[in-house]
């Protein structure tokens, strides 16, 4: 039996030291754009090694101040079809305890992802099964085409999901259909994903990147710290009691009056500290420039 592939103590960073994942900033570094080519499969498969690397890479996302969009899509029209099955029949996963800490492992990638202070977008085309559904439940936008499709079909593997197929597909999608989704294991359409409120958009193929963009010129003109604030707030919020959650929202309503509203706070770069307020009160371009570009979008 091979050996199993342990969970790296390290992985270097940067661009040379990825093979199966690709990482390109573009719009003067606020935006980074992750692609997951598994090298020699089709559906880019998470095998151990590509996880790794984009554990690797989502580190590094993280470590930057400057960057404030990361997209995460799949090479060859194709997002991700899940954990490599053929890797895990071949025991690379290797014992019980070690398959233990390799599961946790995905599920601290999937917080990773979730717990990122950017606004994160996963752009589903053709396959999005397993842990590719996975990870497009801890980002913040789901953007698809139309002809992408999605499921949970580990039950025919005599399987069952590991970091997030049950926990946080309840959450979203409620219990009666979290249960359809698992027990059955039906591939479904990208509509169906946008009408149980799991995706956002489903736009036709030829139009997913000019969607995408628009969708990028929208958050780039918000202010980027209430943007910070209000994610990890929904977040948080998504798990805590009525009364819990309204306090913590008004805890973060002080503390963007502290950052955003006066001049004379200490400053963080994107915050704005007054602008916003202001721009209100003036009807100034800067108002006028987010609520053209935001007013209308997605407001079907």
């Amino acid at each position: 039996m091979p050996q199993a592939k342990l969970i790296p103590a390290f992985v270097p960073k940067g661009q040379e030291a990825f093979k199966e994942v690709s990482v390109e900033y573009t719009n003067n570094s606020r935006v980074a754009r992750v692609t997951m080519n598994t090298t020699g499969k089709r559906l880019n498969p998470l095998t151990c090694d590509i996880t790794n690397e984009m554990v690797a890479a989502i580190d590094e996302m993280r470590s930057r101040e400057d960057l404030h969009i990361v997209i995460l899509r799949g090479a060859d029209g194709e997002f991700c079809c899940g954990d490599d099955l053929v890797e895990m029949h071949e025991g690379h996963w290797g014992n019980p305890n070690q398959v233990m800490r390799r599961i946790r492992y995905y599920q601290e990638f999937a917080q990773r992802i979730e717990d990122l202070d950017k606004t994160t977008i996963a752009v589903v085309e053709g396959v999005a099964c397993g842990g590719g559904l996975e990870m497009t439940m801890v980002c913040d936008f789901v953007l698809a085409t139309k002809g992408a499709v999605w499921g949970m079909p580990e039950i025919d593997n005599a399987m069952t999901p590991g970091w997030g197929g049950t926990t946080r597909l309840i959450r979203i999608i409620g219990r009666r259909r979290t249960k359809e989704v698992n027990m059955i294991g039906a591939l479904r359409s990208a509509q169906t994903a946008v009408d149980w409120g799991l995706w956002n958009r489903a736009v036709p193929d030829d139009q997913i990147d000019a969607e995408l963009e628009k969708l990028i010129g929208v958050l780039l003109s918000k202010n980027q710290q209430t943007l910070r604030q209000i994610k990890f707030v929904i977040n948080k919020n998504a798990d805590a009691d009525v009364q819990t959650a309204l306090a913590f929202e008004a805890m973060n309503e002080v503390i963007t009056s502290s950052v955003n509203w006066r001049e004379d706070t200490p400053k963080i770069p994107d915050a704005e500290p007054g602008k916003g307020l202001e721009a209100f009160a003036d009807k100034n371009e800067l108002w006028n420039h987010r609520r053209q570009l935001a007013q209308d979008f997605w407001s079907d």
